[in-house]
């Protein structure tokens, strides 16, 4: 069932009528997701939500069909942080512009998986578009979020968790994802992932698995990840996808993983906020602060974070 340019429209009016405001964006400075995304620690996240949205046959076929997640790594980098962070930290016609970008860029991202794969035959359709594979894609994005600041940081309380998923519902909207196809609560929304952590429609087709090993062989990107870092992403994921993907997981890689843990869980809390946060959120409270440019290391922060000096 595809998203079309209406159901995207009429999605993008449900959250107008939502959203904080104009130039508090969709979410705004009270909200449990800017309190969650402002954090670097979500980086500690990224491997583990690749890798979910890569053992989707659809996603994987995609990406080693059209993306161009090997020649320009750091662009593709930069691309799906710009629009993760502007869409939560961008003003309200900034997030509507770029879910109206992701959406024709997707509209494109069409083809026939190559092999069969859990429920999927072999020359079966699939478009990036599909209302069930970017309900998937949002919500790795979502809980891997909340995972990653669950590792560093004291954890949301239940009814933060219900808040957090409620403005996450807004989230999947800018996605063209209707309302009614989304778990209405935490609980729902924890079932749904669990639900589909032990369905066959997460196969490991070959594609996904070489694209896996060449990121984490850090050849594309001319930076081997740490083995920390890996060893990290390996402990998040369930043992199944991890088997399935060949990451390693023995007594070396655990005791990499708690190491790296303890470490950061006495560190992080202690750093600044201009450490600690990303551009995006530092440049939406400047702001809300009234001032039009982020500042000169905001924009540092920028370019590292998303490939360019402001949303």
């Amino acid at each position: 069932m595809p998203v079309s340019a209406e159901d995207v429209e009429r999605q993008l009016d449900a959250v107008r009528a939502s959203a904080a405001g104009p130039r508090e964006g969709i979410f705004g400075p009270a909200s449990v997701t800017w309190q969650v995304d402002r954090e670097a620690a979500i980086f500690l996240g990224a491997g583990r939500a690749l890798v979910l949205q890569l053992a989707h046959p659809w996603v994987a076929a995609a990406i080693a069909d059209q993306s161009r997640v090997f020649t320009d790594p750091l662009g593709r980098f930069h691309r799906t942080f710009k629009v993760m962070f502007t869409m939560v930290f961008g003003t309200r016609d900034q997030a509507f512009a770029v879910a109206r970008r992701l959406y024709q860029r997707h509209t494109a991202v069409v083809g026939v998986l190559p092999v069969a794969a859990g429920p999927f035959a072999a020359g079966s359709p699939y478009c990036a578009n599909d209302v069930a594979a970017l309900r998937w894609v949002h919500a790795t994005l979502v809980e891997t979020a909340l995972m990653a600041y669950d590792l560093v940081l004291p954890p949301l309380s239940y009814d933060a968790r219900e808040r957090y998923w409620s403005e996450a519902r807004l989230y999947a909207a800018l996605f063209g994802i209707p309302s009614d196809s989304l778990a209405p609560d935490w609980a729902s929304f924890v079932a749904y992932n669990e639900a589909m952590l032990d369905s066959d429609v997460l196969t490991v087709i070959p594609a996904a698995r070489d694209i896996v090993r060449q990121i984490f062989s850090g050849v594309p990107t001319k930076v081997r990840p740490p083995f920390w870092y890996r060893a990290l992403t390996a402990q998040m994921l369930p043992a199944r996808l991890r088997a399935a993907f060949d990451l390693p997981f023995g007594e070396a890689e655990q005791l990499s993983a708690a190491r790296a843990l303890k470490w950061m869980r006495r560190s992080y809390p202690l750093l600044p906020d201009r450490v600690r946060t990303v551009g995006p959120y530092q440049e939406a409270l400047a702001r809300l602060r009234g001032r039009e440019q982020p500042s000169l290391v905001t924009r540092w922060l920028n370019r590292l974070w998303i490939g360019q000096p402001s949303m």
